[in-house]
């Protein structure tokens, strides 16, 4: 598997507040043995990972995958409590609450718990996190010995992205709508899918507390209204006369917005080839969180979870869009790894100069890793030959 299977969702018109589009993504039939319903955390939480390290966030939620057959819906009503839909702030101070593990299996349970976007966060987070595995001059003891630790990425919750809170509250789920792609200013922003509609009824409005990069935020500040969709069918030649034929166009109008839609604006997330790792097997569905090529050149790029039926199938997803330092970032340190760690094979690589390969990694936010004296050296040298 390295592309997203989105088999089985359908897309339909899309709705507009301002700046922000929402594309309906419908099931004709709910994913069968499998439903979602909410944690509520509402605070800051450190998880403890299996590499003795820690992932230290603001956890608002967590997710429950429940795949015993059994209905959750008569004791799902905590899937809303506590959510926020406006610009409410979290208290100034709240407790850290521990979680072990991103994703653990509830004991004697067919039900799994996992942290969504943060899953894919910490994947995120921990790209080549050991550092140098090689004893070169350029890196100082400290990243020898523990790698990147630490290493921190900035998000914005929803309800600090303009306009997303509001837009929320007033757009309609589509009858069977289990999903959707989030725009703001008609750039991806984020995607969602879960397995039945009455899971994405209570967890549409936890979107709010989701985490958006520096980039969504920036689009939504910036950006103006963009455009609301709208079926244009002219009689031509005689064609509409009966209300079967008025119909029939009008659902060549919307298979015509859903083939735009695939082909352009959710393009870049359906076509790119990504790297996934399973995290766990639940059942006769895999939880799987992934990330991007980090090529560089423009393309939008995100990072996720999913789960997939046998057949590879997406029944829950949840992406996190990539800004451009972000890629940049990861584009290095695969650079870096594949060359050993090796600065001066590095920037043959990527064909540019030592001074250069050392300005990107102090511009990644890796400057205090690499040994000042031993850097300052090798320039020096550089310089006079």
């Amino acid at each position: 598997m390295t592309r997203i299977d989105l088999t089985g969702l359908d897309v339909r018109p899309s709705q507009v507040w301002g700046g922000v589009r929402i594309v309906p993504l419908v099931r004709a039939e709910p994913v069968p043995d499998l439903r979602l319903r909410r944690e509520v955390y509402g605070g800051f939480g450190a998880v403890d990972l299996p590499d003795r390290t820690t992932y230290t966030s603001y956890l608002p939620h967590g997710l429950v995958a429940d795949w015993s057959g059994t209905d959750v819906g008569t004791g799902a009503e905590s899937a809303a409590y506590g959510t926020r839909l406006g610009g409410e702030e979290p208290p100034a101070c709240v407790p850290v609450r521990r979680i072990h593990r991103m994703a653990k299996r509830r004991q004697g349970e067919r039900r799994l718990r996992f942290l969504p976007l943060h899953l894919a966060l910490e994947g995120y987070l921990a790209l080549h996190f050991g550092g140098p595995s090689v004893v070169w001059d350029d890196w100082s003891r400290e990243a020898l010995r523990h790698g990147l630790s630490p290493r921190a990425e900035a998000a914005y919750a929803g309800w600090a992205v303009p306009g997303l809170a509001e837009a929320l509250r007033v757009f309609e789920p589509h009858p069977g709508q289990c999903g959707m792609f989030l725009y703001v200013a008609d750039t991806l922003a984020a995607a969602f899918v879960v397995p039945h509609p009455d899971d994405y009824r209570l967890l549409h409005p936890t979107l709010v507390e989701d985490l958006f990069g520096e980039l969504v935020h920036q689009y939504a500040y910036y950006g103006g209204p963009v455009p609301e969709f709208t079926a244009r069918i002219r009689d031509g030649a005689g064609g509409i006369r009966t209300l079967a034929d008025l119909r029939a166009a009008a659902r060549e109008q919307e298979r015509s917005w859903a083939v735009a839609h695939d082909e352009l604006m959710a393009r870049d997330l359906l076509e790119t080839s990504y790297a996934f790792e399973r995290v766990y097997r639940a059942g006769p569905f895999d939880l799987y969180r992934f990330l991007p090529p980090f090529q560089r050149g423009g393309r939008e790029q995100h990072i996720g979870e999913l789960i997939t039926d046998r057949k590879g199938r997406a029944v829950y997803l949840k992406t996190f869009r990539l800004s451009e330092n972000q890629i940049r970032k990861g584009h290095l340190l695969r650079r870096l790894a594949a060359c050993d760690w090796h600065l001066g094979r590095t920037a043959e690589a990527l064909g540019t100069s030592y001074a250069e390969v050392v300005r990107r990694v102090r511009g990644a936010g890796l400057g205090g890793l690499l040994d000042a004296h031993g850097v300052a050296q090798r320039l020096r040298e550089t310089q006079e030959s």
